[in-house]
């Protein structure tokens, strides 16, 4: 029977570690996301929306993204009108900084109605 070294278990430990620290700071950024995107769908969605005014349906996606304490600023939301409905677009990104590296996340949530 082959015995698995010390190093090896403490590489592995040391890497399960990281995973679960990257796991703890970037999935309530990536869930607020999620809820922001089902809020836009939503709103969209709805067939009342679609003679509210474009600074109406950004304002609500401002509100519900503040609310998520996420960064989106006002020109980061798009309203866009065609003969299919209402289209909402979501650009913007979180600067996560961690100790000597940080990342630029990128998010686009949108939703068209139908």
């Amino acid at each position: 029977m082959s015995r698995v070294p010390r190093w090896r278990m403490a590489a592995a430990a040391v890497v399960l570690v990281a995973l679960l620290a990257f796991t703890v700071m970037f999935a309530p950024i990536y869930f607020r996301n999620l809820e922001l995107q089902n809020f836009v769908s939503e709103v969209a969605q709805r067939v009342e929306n679609q003679t509210n005014s474009d600074d109406v349906l950004r304002t609500w996606v401002l509100d519900k993204a503040h609310e998520l304490d996420l960064p989106v600023k006002e020109d980061n939301v798009q309203v866009i009108r065609s003969r299919e409905g209402v289209r909402i677009e979501v650009r913007y990104f979180v600067r996560v900084t961690l100790p000597g590296y940080t990342v630029d996340l990128h998010f686009y949530p949108g939703a068209g109605s139908r």
